[in-house]
């Protein structure tokens, strides 16, 4: 088999999407799936992700918030030697003139919504798609053969978006090239961070309230919030974090890479208290280096009750105060048994080779019609 993903960006700041499906064709190819991404290339210096063969960049050439590229159409007209497409990401042209040339040479088309059928994020922009409804992305969706979603939350929104097509329950997967080994050493002071894109929707202001309420209990832990995004409200953070006079929370910015690594494989906890995330690779990025991690119920990650590595909570301030201080009065063998636990969570259903194994069995599926679980009807 010969598959073809395509998506609009694969660039360092694009975030989960690009990564995660970067890391995808990675498996797939090692695993011996002939798979290639098709992309526009990045603007900026320094922000494409990889130099694969199997990544098939065009100049970039998109003239409208709906990403419009005559390079993408050119490429996808002109390449017929492939047996599936996956098209990632909605409310753009790539996908759709990937699900058109699917269909004009009646093949299986496989559409990846990553997180975008959620309420709040059909709310951003609102206006953009609710002209892209109409002029192509409900028949895009409608004639998937299959829709990607990557958990259960992501599957009820797409019913509740009156979509009956079959819907393959696929989680994004963690490149691993070695496992990281789980810091030993004990910190002189709690290191707490927020990691990620700072918008209103991840509630870090809430998070910052928690501390504040906390008050002196703080006096031997720092909060990190690692990330860039939403200048407006990376202001509010910082005069709320000033206003209290609050020297042990430190923002820096984005990072990325070695820089990144250095910093998280120093913390004890992982925060993630977001209004709404689809999967939130955050998680898994700290759970595989056994780092207990404090995430919200807007995020799909139960897992970390039922697996014991970490807490699963209201985004509120009065439930993230209360589990900062669980946190906080931790003894270290307890936080390090956490640790473990969520690193063998990572390792038994979110590596690339897992999950590039789950996406084989869906192109078996579509294109020789052997059965998997996968599908939801």
């Amino acid at each position: 088999m010969k598959i073809l993903h395509t998506i609009p960006s694969l660039k360092l700041s694009a975030g989960g999407p690009s990564t995660c499906t970067y890391h995808l064709l990675k498996g797939l190819n090692a695993i011996g799936v002939q798979a290639d991404i098709l992309t526009l290339s990045s603007k900026e210096a320094g922000e494409n992700i990889g130099t694969d063969d199997f990544i098939k960049r065009v100049p970039f050439d998109a003239t409208s918030p709906l990403v419009y590229s005559c390079n993408f159409k050119k490429y996808l007209q002109k390449h017929t030697n492939y047996d599936l497409y996956h098209a990632n990401a909605i409310w753009s042209f790539p996908s759709h003139d990937t699900r058109v040339i699917a269909k004009n040479r009646n093949k299986p088309f496989v559409l990846a919504t990553h997180g975008m059928l959620y309420p709040q994020a059909i709310q951003v922009s609102s206006w953009k798609k609710k002209m892209t409804l109409s002029l192509f992305q409900r028949k895009d969706l409608e004639m998937a053969d299959c829709l990607q979603a990557t958990c259960e939350t992501e599957l009820m929104h797409i019913r509740q978006f009156g979509l009956k097509n079959p819907v393959a329950i696929i989680p994004n997967c963690l490149y691993l090239p070695v496992i990281p080994e789980i810091r030993r050493k004990e910190n002189s002071i709690r290191r707490f961070a927020f990691v990620g894109r700072i918008h209103p929707i991840k509630n870090i202001d809430l998070l910052i309230r928690a501390w504040i309420r906390l008050g002196a209990k703080t006096k031997d832990a720092e909060l990190l919030i690692i990330g860039d995004g939403d200048v407006a409200y990376k202001q509010k953070l910082k005069e709320l974090s000033e206003t209290h006079s609050l020297g042990n929370i430190h923002f820096l910015g984005f990072l990325h890479g070695d820089k990144l690594q250095e910093v998280t494989s120093s913390l004890d906890f992982q925060l993630l208290p977001s209004k709404s995330e689809n999967f939130g690779m955050v998680v898994p990025e700290a759970l595989i280096q056994g780092i207990p991690v404090i995430a919200g119920k807007g995020t799909p990650w139960q897992e970390l009750e039922t697996h014991h590595c970490g807490w699963w909570i209201e985004s509120t301030v009065d439930a993230l105060a209360q589990t900062l201080e669980q946190a906080l009065s931790m003894d270290e063998d307890t936080r390090k048994v956490m640790g473990a636990n969520g690193q063998r969570l990572v390792l038994e259903n979110y590596t690339m080779d897992t999950i590039a194994w789950k996406m084989r069995q869906l192109y078996d599926y579509l294109l020789n019609g052997i059965h998997t679980d996968l599908i939801k009807f």
